[in-house]
């Protein structure tokens, strides 16, 4: 007889998350808002586990590795975005990440209703919070392959309080 247990998720194994939020050309020639979720890896087990981890998270709140969903047509998508005071606060049942959000963000949120999120599985250990992030790293690290190819991505409408 096989048996098979599923894991049970513990956000501890995510380490430390982060999330970046700026704004950059889109293919329609407006800036696009985008947000990218990712973990430095410095949970036990490194980040071979943070990967594991995210994947997890991911697959628990029904978005996929390599699919582009549209949080618009997904009304009961678990993961919601809130932009208030500066802020751009990423919910999911699991947990709570906010980045403070550039001038420029917030007026591409406001004009288009919604955020590009990138949520990778792949650590990067150098986009350590509070140290500020070289446009040129940025670029490099959320425009790899490797970064694209292992992330969830989602249209994710924004909502204030207001």
């Amino acid at each position: 007889m096989t048996s098979t247990t599923s894991e049970a998720f513990r956000a501890a194994d995510l380490g430390t998350l982060v999330v970046l939020a700026w704004s950059g050309e889109a293919p329609d020639g407006g800036d696009m808002p985008y947000l990218l979720a990712y973990s430095l890896g410095d949970a036990e087990g490194g980040p071979r586990a943070t990967s594991a981890a995210v994947t997890q998270l991911l697959e628990m709140n029904g978005l996929t590795i390599g699919t582009v969903i549209d949080g618009a047509t997904r009304p009961s998508l678990p993961v919601t975005l809130l932009v208030e005071a500066g802020q751009a606060v990423v919910r999911l049942p699991q947990l709570v990440a906010q980045a403070d959000a550039p001038p420029e963000w917030l007026d591409a949120v406001a004009r288009r209703g919604h955020a590009y999120l990138v949520f990778t599985t792949r650590a990067w250990p150098e986009g350590r919070p509070g140290v500020t992030v070289d446009p040129a790293a940025l670029a490099a690290f959320a425009g790899a392959d490797e970064t694209l190819m292992t992330a969830a991505h989602v249209m994710l409408p924004a909502r204030s309080l207001r």
